[in-house]
């Protein structure tokens, strides 16, 4: 559902896994839900990446889940000893956990023989008391929604198809628009004073200079962006105008 054009909706990303902070593991999640969650009109404002601390854990999640509309959490819902999460969102929010029926039964669909679903695999079926579930098509073993907190598998594939099944049930708002303008050449130390000027001058948008080097040179793409149409377009004129002034100047 869509919230009022002037409400904003926020998301904070916590990374969970010491894999990730030693490098073993190259995150491929962050990319995907800033991207997808642009899309669908959430703003993502901060992402933080922790190890399998519980009190690291803890921590992270009172603090992001506090000033952000949603805390989204990648890893750390397997069957391992080092798979705390639920446990840890369990202590941040001050409610119980235990082996939830509807998280038993979606994983006795994968494990048919109850041989198979051992001790170490109900892990996956504890769930926080309160808590929606995710549904996982493609291992069964459930992410959860409790309060604001949308916690998934770190495995990408998996994280994408939870991302999937709980976006429908979150609120958004008005999408942001962009546009780019290409600097003509002109290195940013040559526009970096007119451009900042600009941005004073259209407080509504939000304008970056990002240069990309090609191998042979820089190429500086300034982007802006907006959920006002009408006030992008008077932000991107002035832009030209001052990249058109320049390259006048300088020729």
């Amino acid at each position: 559902m869509t919230t009022d054009a002037q409400d904003k909706v926020t998301a904070a990303l916590l990374v969970i896994g010491d894999e990730i902070l030693s490098g073993r593991t190259k995150d491929k999640n962050i990319g995907y839900l800033a991207e997808y969650l642009t899309a669908i009109g959430i703003d993502l404002r901060e992402v933080r990446v922790v190890s399998d601390d519980e009190a690291a854990i803890v921590e992270a999640v009172n603090a992001l889940r506090a000033r952000n509309t949603y805390l989204f959490t990648t890893g750390g819902i397997g069957p391992t000893h080092d798979d705390i999460t639920a446990d840890c969102i369990a202590k941040a929010l001050g409610v119980g956990i235990s082996h939830d029926p509807r998280a038993v039964a979606m994983l006795r669909e994968r494990y048919a023989n109850p041989e198979d679903l051992n001790e170490a695999r109900l892990r996956m079926a504890r769930i926080p008391d309160g808590a929606d579930l995710i549904e996982n098509p493609i291992s069964k073993a459930p992410g959860f929604m409790v309060e604001n907190v949308i916690v998934m598998a770190g495995v990408p594939a998996i994280m994408q198809a939870m991302l999937d099944g709980v976006a429908p049930r979150l609120k958004t708002g008005k999408t942001i628009n962009s546009v780019s303008i290409d600097s003509g050449g002109l290195p940013e130390g040559a526009y970096a004073t007119g451009l900042g000027e600009v941005q004073k001058a259209h407080p509504g948008v939000i304008i970056g200079s990002y240069p990309h080097f090609d191998g042979q040179r820089f190429v500086n793409q300034i982007v802006l962006r907006s959920r006002d149409e009408a006030l992008l377009e008077t932000a991107k004129e002035a832009v030209a105008a001052l990249i058109a002034h320049l390259k006048s100047a300088q020729s």
